[in-house]
Protein backbone atom coordinates (compact mmCIF):
# COMPACT_ATOMS: atom_id res chain seq x y z
CA UNK A 1 0.00 0.00 0.00
CA UNK A 2 1.39 3.20 -0.84
CA UNK A 3 0.05 7.07 0.19
CA UNK A 4 1.15 9.94 -1.58
CA UNK A 5 1.26 14.03 -0.60
CA UNK A 6 2.70 17.10 -1.37
CA UNK A 7 5.31 18.45 0.35
CA UNK A 8 6.43 22.59 0.15
CA UNK A 9 9.79 22.37 -0.77
CA UNK A 10 11.83 25.05 -3.56
CA UNK A 11 13.47 22.69 -5.44
CA UNK A 12 12.36 22.93 -8.99
CA UNK A 13 12.48 18.73 -9.77
CA UNK A 14 9.63 16.75 -8.54
CA UNK A 15 11.04 13.70 -6.71
CA UNK A 16 9.58 10.90 -4.40
CA UNK A 17 11.27 10.35 -1.47
CA UNK A 18 10.46 6.94 0.54
CA UNK A 19 9.84 7.06 4.12
CA UNK A 20 8.38 4.03 6.29
CA UNK A 21 5.56 4.62 8.18
CA UNK A 22 5.73 3.57 11.85
CA UNK A 23 2.11 1.47 11.76
CA UNK A 24 3.09 -0.14 7.98
CA UNK A 25 4.70 -2.59 8.03
CA UNK A 26 3.63 -3.46 4.45
CA UNK A 27 6.53 -0.85 2.98
CA UNK A 28 7.00 2.74 2.46
CA UNK A 29 4.77 5.42 1.59
CA UNK A 30 5.36 8.25 -0.97
CA UNK A 31 5.77 12.00 -0.08
CA UNK A 32 5.99 14.36 -3.23
CA UNK A 33 9.12 16.47 -2.47
CA UNK A 34 7.68 19.58 -4.37
CA UNK A 35 4.19 21.00 -4.09
CA UNK A 36 3.63 24.41 -6.10
CA UNK A 37 0.89 26.63 -4.96
CA UNK A 38 -2.49 25.84 -4.97
CA UNK A 39 -5.40 28.30 -5.61
CA UNK A 40 -7.92 25.81 -4.23
CA UNK A 41 -10.36 27.59 -0.97
CA UNK A 42 -8.48 26.85 2.14
CA UNK A 43 -11.48 26.05 4.07
CA UNK A 44 -11.22 22.44 3.94
CA UNK A 45 -8.07 21.17 4.34
CA UNK A 46 -7.93 17.51 5.48
CA UNK A 47 -6.74 16.18 8.65
CA UNK A 48 -2.96 15.15 8.77
CA UNK A 49 -1.28 12.14 9.91
CA UNK A 50 0.79 11.90 13.09
CA UNK A 51 3.59 10.40 11.42
CA UNK A 52 7.29 12.21 12.03
CA UNK A 53 7.64 11.76 8.56
CA UNK A 54 4.82 14.12 7.75
CA UNK A 55 5.51 16.79 10.80
CA UNK A 56 6.73 19.37 8.72
CA UNK A 57 3.75 19.78 6.27
CA UNK A 58 2.37 23.09 6.29
CA UNK A 59 -1.46 22.78 8.17
CA UNK A 60 -2.93 24.95 5.40
CA UNK A 61 -1.57 22.03 2.65
CA UNK A 62 -5.00 21.24 0.55
CA UNK A 63 -3.47 17.61 -1.13
CA UNK A 64 -4.19 15.05 1.61
CA UNK A 65 -2.05 12.46 2.86
CA UNK A 66 -3.82 9.24 1.96
CA UNK A 67 -2.98 5.51 1.26
CA UNK A 68 -3.37 4.47 -2.10
CA UNK A 69 -6.94 2.23 -1.79
CA UNK A 70 -8.46 4.28 1.06
CA UNK A 71 -10.32 7.60 1.29
CA UNK A 72 -9.62 10.79 3.45
CA UNK A 73 -12.42 10.97 6.27
CA UNK A 74 -11.98 13.70 8.23
CA UNK A 75 -11.09 17.24 7.41
CA UNK A 76 -8.85 19.46 9.44
CA UNK A 77 -11.45 22.22 9.96
CA UNK A 78 -15.54 22.17 9.09
CA UNK A 79 -16.75 24.92 7.49
CA UNK A 80 -17.79 26.58 10.58
CA UNK A 81 -14.13 27.01 11.70
CA UNK A 82 -14.01 24.36 14.17
CA UNK A 83 -11.33 21.98 14.55
CA UNK A 84 -12.56 18.42 15.17
CA UNK A 85 -10.84 16.03 17.67
CA UNK A 86 -8.08 13.95 15.93
CA UNK A 87 -9.64 10.93 17.56
CA UNK A 88 -13.07 11.99 15.97
CA UNK A 89 -13.82 8.99 13.28
CA UNK A 90 -16.83 9.50 11.32
CA UNK A 91 -16.47 5.91 10.08
CA UNK A 92 -16.70 4.72 13.67
CA UNK A 93 -20.02 2.83 14.18
CA UNK A 94 -20.13 4.11 17.48
CA UNK A 95 -19.78 7.85 16.41
CA UNK A 96 -22.32 10.17 18.01
CA UNK A 97 -25.76 10.31 16.26
CA UNK A 98 -26.60 13.88 15.23
CA UNK A 99 -29.94 15.96 15.55
CA UNK A 100 -31.40 16.50 12.28
CA UNK A 101 -30.14 19.98 12.07
CA UNK A 102 -26.73 19.00 12.29
CA UNK A 103 -27.33 17.02 9.59
CA UNK A 104 -28.92 18.96 7.24
CA UNK A 105 -25.90 20.75 7.45
CA UNK A 106 -23.89 18.22 4.85
CA UNK A 107 -27.29 17.95 2.94
CA UNK A 108 -25.72 18.37 -0.55
CA UNK A 109 -26.19 19.36 -3.62
CA UNK A 110 -25.56 15.57 -4.57
CA UNK A 111 -29.22 14.88 -3.73
CA UNK A 112 -30.11 15.80 -6.93
CA UNK A 113 -28.91 12.21 -8.46
CA UNK A 114 -32.03 10.56 -7.06
CA UNK A 115 -34.47 12.84 -8.85
CA UNK A 116 -32.29 12.84 -11.55
CA UNK A 117 -32.01 8.88 -11.57
CA UNK A 118 -35.79 8.51 -11.35
CA UNK A 119 -36.63 10.88 -13.49
CA UNK A 120 -34.54 9.06 -15.89
CA UNK A 121 -36.62 5.62 -14.97
CA UNK A 122 -39.81 7.50 -15.97
CA UNK A 123 -38.48 8.15 -19.28
CA UNK A 124 -37.36 4.32 -19.54
CA UNK A 125 -40.60 2.65 -18.98
CA UNK A 126 -42.59 5.42 -20.75
CA UNK A 127 -40.10 4.12 -24.04
CA UNK A 128 -40.66 0.51 -23.85
CA UNK A 129 -40.94 -1.42 -26.81
CA UNK A 130 -42.58 -4.22 -25.32
CA UNK A 131 -45.38 -3.06 -23.30
CA UNK A 132 -48.27 -4.66 -21.10
CA UNK A 133 -51.73 -3.20 -19.97
CA UNK A 134 -50.97 -0.64 -16.95
CA UNK A 135 -47.17 -0.26 -17.85
CA UNK A 136 -48.21 3.87 -19.02
CA UNK A 137 -49.63 4.05 -15.52
CA UNK A 138 -47.02 2.87 -14.16
CA UNK A 139 -44.02 5.30 -15.92
CA UNK A 140 -46.68 8.20 -14.58
CA UNK A 141 -46.51 7.30 -11.14
CA UNK A 142 -42.68 7.38 -11.52
CA UNK A 143 -43.22 10.55 -13.03
CA UNK A 144 -45.29 11.97 -10.24
CA UNK A 145 -43.11 10.43 -7.70
CA UNK A 146 -40.43 12.29 -9.17
CA UNK A 147 -41.85 15.82 -9.01
CA UNK A 148 -42.22 15.01 -4.98
CA UNK A 149 -38.73 14.22 -4.96
CA UNK A 150 -37.62 16.82 -6.74
CA UNK A 151 -39.31 19.13 -4.42
CA UNK A 152 -38.00 17.35 -1.36
CA UNK A 153 -34.39 18.06 -2.21
CA UNK A 154 -34.88 21.37 -3.09
CA UNK A 155 -36.67 21.89 -0.04
CA UNK A 156 -33.71 20.25 2.10
CA UNK A 157 -31.42 22.35 0.44
CA UNK A 158 -33.64 25.54 1.11
CA UNK A 159 -33.52 24.46 4.73
CA UNK A 160 -29.53 23.50 4.79
CA UNK A 161 -28.87 27.46 3.49
CA UNK A 162 -31.31 28.46 5.95
CA UNK A 163 -30.22 27.71 9.13
CA UNK A 164 -26.47 27.45 8.19
CA UNK A 165 -25.98 30.79 6.97
CA UNK A 166 -22.92 31.07 4.51
CA UNK A 167 -23.43 27.27 3.52
CA UNK A 168 -24.83 28.61 -0.19
CA UNK A 169 -21.76 30.05 -1.07
CA UNK A 170 -19.63 27.66 0.05
CA UNK A 171 -21.49 24.68 -1.31
CA UNK A 172 -21.11 26.46 -4.89
CA UNK A 173 -17.72 27.18 -4.93
CA UNK A 174 -16.55 24.11 -2.73
CA UNK A 175 -13.99 21.85 -5.35
CA UNK A 176 -15.71 18.82 -5.13
CA UNK A 177 -19.18 19.53 -3.79
CA UNK A 178 -19.22 22.50 -6.68
CA UNK A 179 -19.47 20.08 -9.24
CA UNK A 180 -22.96 18.84 -8.34
CA UNK A 181 -24.94 21.77 -8.47
CA UNK A 182 -25.53 20.84 -12.37
CA UNK A 183 -26.94 17.85 -11.10
CA UNK A 184 -30.54 20.18 -10.08
CA UNK A 185 -30.72 20.92 -13.77
CA UNK A 186 -30.22 17.47 -14.90
CA UNK A 187 -32.82 16.25 -12.64
CA UNK A 188 -35.08 19.65 -14.18
CA UNK A 189 -34.38 18.25 -17.34
CA UNK A 190 -35.69 14.54 -16.77
CA UNK A 191 -38.96 16.53 -15.40
CA UNK A 192 -39.04 18.67 -19.04
CA UNK A 193 -38.49 15.45 -20.48
CA UNK A 194 -41.44 13.51 -18.63
CA UNK A 195 -43.72 16.13 -18.83
CA UNK A 196 -44.23 16.02 -22.47
CA UNK A 197 -44.26 12.64 -22.54
CA UNK A 198 -46.72 11.90 -19.67
CA UNK A 199 -48.88 15.10 -20.09
CA UNK A 200 -48.48 16.98 -23.04
CA UNK A 201 -50.92 15.55 -26.32
CA UNK A 202 -49.64 15.47 -29.88
CA UNK A 203 -53.03 18.03 -30.63
CA UNK A 204 -52.30 20.25 -27.75
CA UNK A 205 -50.68 23.43 -29.92
CA UNK A 206 -50.46 25.73 -26.52
CA UNK A 207 -49.35 22.93 -24.47
CA UNK A 208 -46.40 22.62 -27.38
CA UNK A 209 -45.38 26.29 -27.49
CA UNK A 210 -45.00 26.31 -23.43
CA UNK A 211 -42.75 23.75 -23.77
CA UNK A 212 -40.99 24.94 -26.41
CA UNK A 213 -40.77 28.06 -23.87
CA UNK A 214 -39.44 25.90 -20.66
CA UNK A 215 -36.55 25.06 -23.21
CA UNK A 216 -35.47 27.90 -24.71
CA UNK A 217 -35.32 29.42 -20.81
CA UNK A 218 -33.35 26.30 -20.20
CA UNK A 219 -30.96 26.31 -22.81
CA UNK A 220 -30.17 30.05 -21.58
CA UNK A 221 -29.45 29.07 -18.25
CA UNK A 222 -27.51 26.01 -19.17
CA UNK A 223 -25.14 27.80 -21.21
CA UNK A 224 -24.47 30.10 -18.74
CA UNK A 225 -23.75 27.33 -15.70
CA UNK A 226 -21.77 25.90 -18.57
CA UNK A 227 -19.56 28.73 -19.18
CA UNK A 228 -19.68 30.57 -15.84
CA UNK A 229 -18.69 27.32 -13.71
CA UNK A 230 -15.83 26.30 -15.54
CA UNK A 231 -14.56 29.66 -15.82
CA UNK A 232 -14.62 29.92 -12.14
CA UNK A 233 -12.96 26.12 -11.30
CA UNK A 234 -10.45 27.83 -14.15
CA UNK A 235 -9.74 30.78 -12.50
CA UNK A 236 -10.03 29.54 -9.22
CA UNK A 237 -8.69 26.11 -8.39
CA UNK A 238 -6.29 23.91 -9.04
CA UNK A 239 -7.00 20.46 -9.97
CA UNK A 240 -3.80 17.88 -10.41
CA UNK A 241 -4.31 15.23 -12.95
CA UNK A 242 -4.23 12.26 -10.63
CA UNK A 243 -7.37 13.89 -8.88
CA UNK A 244 -9.45 13.86 -12.19
CA UNK A 245 -12.74 12.67 -11.48
CA UNK A 246 -16.15 11.93 -14.27
CA UNK A 247 -18.00 14.98 -12.16
CA UNK A 248 -15.77 17.47 -13.94
CA UNK A 249 -18.00 16.13 -16.70
CA UNK A 250 -20.95 17.45 -15.34
CA UNK A 251 -21.36 21.24 -16.28
CA UNK A 252 -21.17 20.56 -19.69
CA UNK A 253 -23.73 17.90 -19.21
CA UNK A 254 -27.09 20.42 -18.24
CA UNK A 255 -26.57 22.12 -21.93
CA UNK A 256 -25.67 18.65 -23.74
CA UNK A 257 -29.22 17.63 -22.24
CA UNK A 258 -30.71 20.63 -24.64
CA UNK A 259 -29.99 18.05 -27.41
CA UNK A 260 -32.20 15.16 -26.17
CA UNK A 261 -34.90 17.20 -25.03
CA UNK A 262 -35.09 18.77 -28.52
CA UNK A 263 -35.69 15.10 -29.97
CA UNK A 264 -38.21 14.46 -27.38
CA UNK A 265 -40.32 18.07 -28.04
CA UNK A 266 -39.42 18.62 -31.59
CA UNK A 267 -41.93 15.57 -32.58
CA UNK A 268 -44.71 17.47 -31.52
CA UNK A 269 -43.84 21.19 -32.27
CA UNK A 270 -45.41 23.25 -35.03
CA UNK A 271 -43.67 22.95 -38.48
CA UNK A 272 -42.20 26.85 -37.83
CA UNK A 273 -40.52 25.96 -34.75
CA UNK A 274 -39.17 22.08 -35.77
CA UNK A 275 -36.08 23.74 -37.18
CA UNK A 276 -35.04 26.05 -34.95
CA UNK A 277 -35.66 23.57 -31.94
CA UNK A 278 -33.93 20.79 -33.49
CA UNK A 279 -30.80 23.15 -34.73
CA UNK A 280 -30.34 24.64 -31.35
CA UNK A 281 -30.87 20.57 -29.78
CA UNK A 282 -28.17 19.78 -32.08
CA UNK A 283 -25.27 22.76 -31.52
CA UNK A 284 -25.93 22.34 -27.29
CA UNK A 285 -25.40 18.33 -27.80
CA UNK A 286 -22.41 19.01 -30.17
CA UNK A 287 -21.06 21.17 -27.49
CA UNK A 288 -21.56 18.88 -24.65
CA UNK A 289 -20.48 15.94 -26.55
CA UNK A 290 -17.18 17.90 -27.50
CA UNK A 291 -16.37 19.09 -24.31
CA UNK A 292 -17.10 15.69 -23.03
CA UNK A 293 -14.32 14.53 -25.31
CA UNK A 294 -11.56 16.34 -23.79
CA UNK A 295 -12.49 15.22 -20.43
CA UNK A 296 -12.39 11.71 -21.57
CA UNK A 297 -8.54 12.63 -22.56
CA UNK A 298 -7.72 13.53 -18.92
CA UNK A 299 -9.42 10.46 -16.90
CA UNK A 300 -7.41 8.02 -19.66
CA UNK A 301 -4.44 10.12 -18.60
CA UNK A 302 -5.74 10.23 -15.06
CA UNK A 303 -6.29 6.06 -15.09
CA UNK A 304 -3.41 5.75 -17.13
CA UNK A 305 -1.18 7.60 -14.96
CA UNK A 306 -2.53 6.90 -10.88
CA UNK A 307 -4.70 3.85 -11.56
CA UNK A 308 -8.64 3.16 -11.07
CA UNK A 309 -10.18 5.95 -8.61
CA UNK A 310 -10.94 4.61 -4.59
CA UNK A 311 -13.02 1.87 -4.39
CA UNK A 312 -15.67 4.80 -2.82
CA UNK A 313 -15.59 6.51 -5.81
CA UNK A 314 -15.65 3.84 -8.78
CA UNK A 315 -19.27 3.76 -9.31
CA UNK A 316 -18.78 7.52 -10.85
CA UNK A 317 -17.01 6.32 -13.76
CA UNK A 318 -20.27 5.26 -15.20
CA UNK A 319 -21.09 8.70 -15.42
CA UNK A 320 -18.42 8.51 -18.53
CA UNK A 321 -21.17 6.08 -20.13
CA UNK A 322 -23.72 9.25 -20.49
CA UNK A 323 -22.42 11.97 -22.86
CA UNK A 324 -22.54 9.30 -26.07
CA UNK A 325 -25.36 7.64 -25.18
CA UNK A 326 -27.19 10.35 -24.79
CA UNK A 327 -25.55 12.04 -27.95
CA UNK A 328 -26.89 8.57 -29.54
CA UNK A 329 -30.26 8.82 -28.35
CA UNK A 330 -30.71 12.51 -29.51
CA UNK A 331 -29.36 12.94 -33.13
CA UNK A 332 -31.76 9.80 -33.66
CA UNK A 333 -34.57 11.95 -32.38
CA UNK A 334 -34.20 15.23 -33.92
CA UNK A 335 -33.50 13.68 -37.08
CA UNK A 336 -36.95 12.04 -36.61
CA UNK A 337 -38.33 15.55 -35.55
CA UNK A 338 -36.77 16.56 -38.81
CA UNK A 339 -39.55 14.44 -40.81
CA UNK A 340 -42.17 16.70 -40.29
CA UNK A 341 -40.02 19.99 -41.74
CA UNK A 342 -40.27 21.22 -44.84
CA UNK A 343 -37.70 23.74 -44.84
CA UNK A 344 -34.66 21.02 -45.84
CA UNK A 345 -36.59 20.43 -49.00
CA UNK A 346 -34.69 21.31 -51.72
CA UNK A 347 -31.24 21.15 -50.00
CA UNK A 348 -28.16 18.64 -50.68
CA UNK A 349 -28.75 17.48 -47.41
CA UNK A 350 -32.10 16.61 -47.45
CA UNK A 351 -33.78 14.64 -44.64
CA UNK A 352 -33.40 10.85 -45.50
CA UNK A 353 -29.54 11.62 -45.68
CA UNK A 354 -29.65 13.14 -42.51
CA UNK A 355 -31.47 10.13 -40.67
CA UNK A 356 -28.82 8.08 -42.46
CA UNK A 357 -26.03 9.72 -40.84
CA UNK A 358 -27.93 10.07 -37.17
CA UNK A 359 -27.99 6.21 -36.96
CA UNK A 360 -24.74 5.93 -38.14
CA UNK A 361 -23.32 8.07 -35.79
CA UNK A 362 -25.26 6.69 -32.93
CA UNK A 363 -23.57 3.57 -33.78
CA UNK A 364 -20.52 4.83 -33.65
CA UNK A 365 -21.56 6.65 -30.24
CA UNK A 366 -23.46 3.73 -28.75
CA UNK A 367 -20.11 1.44 -29.16
CA UNK A 368 -18.34 4.20 -26.71
CA UNK A 369 -20.79 4.05 -24.06
CA UNK A 370 -20.52 0.35 -24.04
CA UNK A 371 -17.33 0.58 -23.38
CA UNK A 372 -17.22 3.06 -20.82
CA UNK A 373 -20.09 0.55 -19.47
CA UNK A 374 -17.43 -2.54 -19.14
CA UNK A 375 -14.53 -0.29 -17.87
CA UNK A 376 -17.15 0.99 -14.99
CA UNK A 377 -18.25 -2.70 -14.07
CA UNK A 378 -14.94 -4.22 -14.22
CA UNK A 379 -13.72 -1.64 -11.56
CA UNK A 380 -16.76 -1.38 -9.16
CA UNK A 381 -16.46 -5.40 -9.45
CA UNK A 382 -12.86 -5.83 -8.58
CA UNK A 383 -13.24 -3.25 -5.71
CA UNK A 384 -16.79 -2.96 -4.76
CA UNK A 385 -17.41 0.14 -2.19
CA UNK A 386 -17.89 -0.19 1.54
CA UNK A 387 -19.59 2.50 2.19
CA UNK A 388 -22.58 4.37 0.52
CA UNK A 389 -22.11 7.67 -1.57
CA UNK A 390 -24.52 9.49 -3.59
CA UNK A 391 -22.30 9.27 -6.30
CA UNK A 392 -24.04 5.25 -6.22
CA UNK A 393 -26.60 6.76 -8.62
CA UNK A 394 -24.33 7.40 -11.62
CA UNK A 395 -24.77 4.02 -12.05
CA UNK A 396 -28.30 4.48 -12.95
CA UNK A 397 -29.21 7.78 -14.78
CA UNK A 398 -25.88 7.60 -17.52
CA UNK A 399 -26.80 3.87 -18.05
CA UNK A 400 -30.62 4.54 -18.64
CA UNK A 401 -29.24 6.72 -21.06
CA UNK A 402 -27.43 3.97 -22.55
CA UNK A 403 -30.69 1.86 -22.40
CA UNK A 404 -32.77 4.69 -24.22
CA UNK A 405 -30.07 4.89 -27.05
CA UNK A 406 -30.31 0.75 -27.22
CA UNK A 407 -33.88 1.26 -27.60
CA UNK A 408 -34.05 3.89 -30.05
CA UNK A 409 -31.54 1.78 -32.38
CA UNK A 410 -33.35 -1.42 -31.78
CA UNK A 411 -36.75 0.69 -33.23
CA UNK A 412 -35.06 1.61 -36.06
CA UNK A 413 -33.24 -1.47 -36.93
CA UNK A 414 -36.78 -3.34 -36.39
CA UNK A 415 -34.67 -6.47 -34.88
CA UNK A 416 -37.02 -8.25 -32.25
CA UNK A 417 -33.82 -9.70 -31.01
CA UNK A 418 -32.65 -6.23 -30.23
CA UNK A 419 -36.04 -5.41 -28.51
CA UNK A 420 -35.75 -8.36 -26.52
CA UNK A 421 -32.47 -7.39 -25.33
CA UNK A 422 -33.51 -3.68 -24.32
CA UNK A 423 -36.17 -5.59 -21.97
CA UNK A 424 -33.87 -7.26 -20.05
CA UNK A 425 -31.57 -4.40 -19.69
CA UNK A 426 -34.34 -1.61 -18.66
CA UNK A 427 -35.81 -4.71 -16.00
CA UNK A 428 -31.79 -4.49 -14.54
CA UNK A 429 -32.03 -1.15 -14.10
CA UNK A 430 -34.52 -1.09 -12.47
CA UNK A 431 -33.40 -3.75 -10.11
CA UNK A 432 -30.19 -1.43 -10.25
CA UNK A 433 -32.09 1.62 -8.89
CA UNK A 434 -33.77 -0.68 -6.55
CA UNK A 435 -30.43 -1.89 -4.69
CA UNK A 436 -28.84 1.69 -4.76
CA UNK A 437 -32.39 3.20 -3.53
CA UNK A 438 -32.49 0.42 -0.33
CA UNK A 439 -28.81 1.37 0.47
CA UNK A 440 -29.62 4.69 0.54
CA UNK A 441 -32.75 4.53 2.90
CA UNK A 442 -30.28 2.70 5.36
CA UNK A 443 -27.12 5.01 4.51
CA UNK A 444 -29.64 8.01 5.99
CA UNK A 445 -30.98 5.71 8.87
CA UNK A 446 -27.75 4.54 10.75
CA UNK A 447 -26.20 8.35 9.62
CA UNK A 448 -23.86 6.99 7.28
CA UNK A 449 -24.53 9.91 4.98
CA UNK A 450 -25.80 13.86 6.03
CA UNK A 451 -22.77 13.31 8.45
CA UNK A 452 -19.62 15.23 9.17
CA UNK A 453 -16.99 13.48 6.79
CA UNK A 454 -19.30 11.82 4.79
CA UNK A 455 -20.54 13.30 2.19
CA UNK A 456 -19.78 15.48 -1.02
CA UNK A 457 -18.75 18.60 1.34
CA UNK A 458 -14.94 17.35 1.88
CA UNK A 459 -12.40 16.97 -0.35
CA UNK A 460 -11.92 13.91 -1.32
CA UNK A 461 -10.42 11.89 -4.99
Amino acid sequence: MYEMHRNNSSSSMRKLVAFPHPNDASGPYWTDSNTPTRRNSMRSAYSRSDDPAASGLDEEAQQPIKRKGTPVFVTAHDVDGIKPSPAADPYDPNRPRLAIKQRLHHFTWAWYTWPMSTGGLALLVGSQLKTFPGLESIGFGIYFINLVLFSAVTTGLGLRFWFHKGDFLRSITHPREGFFVPTAFLAFATIITSTHRYWIPDNDSALAWAIQGVFWGYVVVTLALAIGQYSYVFASHSHGLQTMVPTWILPIFPIMLSGTIASVIGKTQAEIAILPVVGTGLTCQGLGLSVAMLMYAHMIGRLMQTGLPNREHRPGLFMCVGPPAFTALAVIGMAKSLERSSALNGLLLDKVILYNLAIISAVFLWALSLWWFGIGVVAVLSSPPKYFHLGWWAAVFPNTGFTLASISMAREFGSDALMWCTTVMSIMMICIYLFVLTFQIRAVIVQDIMYPGRDEDVEDH
